[in-house]
């Protein structure tokens, strides 16, 4: 046997492993959850007077059944392990925590279906064997349907995409149809899909291995406030309020970024923008720093010319690229996206209010000292006036255009009045600079 086969082989036996493994797990789980909150006296519901106007489609029973064929085939289509374990995890991890809400939350569908005759009537029956009115928030179909469809997303091309898509959309429109969930199941459910593809992301970085970093105890504790603050809010006025819960799950991650994760937590890609998973879970949260970001730059230039055709200013739009030419972007703010940049773009990603580190201060340097030389260079973070600014400090240092860190700072703040470079970074370049000057 070759190498090729035989690794060919462990991968058959890895995805079949795995495909029994959820199999059993799932129906497991789901039943357990169904039988526990039907023992139960006190299960409500969550619905709105709009939903009684939600038709019934019994035809839209084939699209919500056709998930269990996408969910099996997706295993067994996993083009490697990595991808295999990627997909599988995301899974898994839909699975408990829609489990868990299931069980601590618990709610019911409140409407009365119909009897329905014929094929659907019959697949109604079937579904209706092993299900029950209870595991409705987070919808289990959602947060499934968004990690295989962004799965199956990359082996259809063309006409197929498109087809793809739209079979998804109705799959996604028949947890209604089918009188299966209220409509409050689908934005929880889409929320945890975009979660678990966020805990596992394509580049196999997930972001709870990253526990290197030093803590942001103080900017971790005031989202964490805002998260339970927006959290309880929603439930306390309940109704439309419930739409906060989406802002408070955008703060918690914030949070777990300044406590756990660092700016990896964003998970901005390497092009400056975000995935559609991503932009979901953390929209609110982006909405409110572009709107901070303009608020505090609008009386200032969004660009400034420090030297040598280096430039420092905020996240740039569409506009200012076009009206500037720059033919490079360093870029050091890891939570909002820069729009398309055809140049030479670095990321350097660094959490809002946080001092840039050692080694990051060094990564800036050298890149904008290869970069300015081939032309304009905008060194930009969220306003342009700390990280970007420290970036720049840091260069005109480590390039002796100046001879000290107080010149150097009042270089950058001579021709941009509102940079603020506070006490520990300073502190952090000094130690940085002598470092670089002992090595010399």
């Amino acid at each position: 046997m070759t190498s090729v086969t035989w690794r060919f082989n462990k991968l058959i036996t890895y995805k079949l492993i795995w495909l029994i493994s959820l199999t059993v797990f799932f129906f497991t789980s789901y039943n357990f959850a169904n039988w526990f909150t039907s023992t139960r006296n006190d299960v409500g519901s969550i619905v709105f007077e709009w939903e009684r106007s939600i038709p019934l489609w019994p035809w839209s029973i084939i699209p919500y059944w056709s998930i269990d064929c996408m969910y099996g085939l997706a295993i067994l289509l996993a083009s490697s392990y990595r991808t295999l374990k990627i997909l599988c995890f995301r899974l898994l991890s839909a699975q408990i925590i829609c489990i868990a809400c299931f069980l601590i939350f618990p709610l019911k569908y409140s409407f009365e279906r119909p009897v329905l005759d014929g094929l659907s009537g019959l697949l109604f029956d079937i579904l209706m064997g092993f299900d029950k009115p209870f595991n409705q928030a987070p919808s289990l179909h959602i947060p499934l349907l968004v990690i295989l469809w962004q799965f199956y997303a990359r082996y259809f091309r063309g006409i197929w995409r498109y087809i793809l898509h739209i079979w998804c959309l109705l799959i996604g429109l028949s947890v209604l149809t089918t009188w299966q969930h209220h409509f409050f199941d689908i934005p929880t459910g889409l929320w945890v899909g975009c979660f678990c593809v966020w805990l596992w992301p394509d580049n196999h970085l997930s972001p709870i291995t990253n526990d290197q970093l030093p803590k942001q105890y103080v900017w971790g504790s005031a989202y964490f406030l805002l998260f339970l603050l927006s959290f309880c809010s929603a439930i306390y006025f309940f109704s439309w309020a419930l739409w906060l819960l989406w802002v408070s799950g955008a703060f918690l991650l914030v949070s777990l970024n300044y406590l756990l994760f660092g700016a990896a937590g964003f998970q901005k890609q390497t092009n400056g923008h975000f995935n559609l998973a991503v932009t979901i879970l953390y929209l609110p949260y982006f909405i409110i720093m572009w709107v901070n970001s303009r608020l505090w730059t609008f009386k200032n230039n969004p660009t400034d010319l420090i030297i040598d055709n280096v430039y420092l200013g905020r996240i740039p739009s569409n506009k200012i690229l076009q009206a500037n030419q720059f033919t490079s972007i360093v870029d050091l703010c890891a939570e909002l996206p820069i729009t398309q940049f055809n140049g030479h773009y670095k990321l350097i990603p660094v959490l809002d209010m946080t001092p840039l580190t050692i080694e990051e201060c060094q990564q800036a340097a050298e890149t904008i000292e290869k970069y300015h030389k081939q032309g304009k260079l905008l060194v930009c973070c969220a306003l342009g006036y700390s990280r970007s600014a420290t970036a720049i400090i840091a260069w005109l240092l480590m390039t002796q255009r100046v001879t000290s860190l107080n010149e150097a700072i009042a270089t950058v703040k001579l021709y941009r009045h509102s940079v603020v470079i506070t006490a520990k970074q300073q502190l952090i370049l000094l130690n940085w600079y002598s470092k670089i000057t002992r090595r010399k």
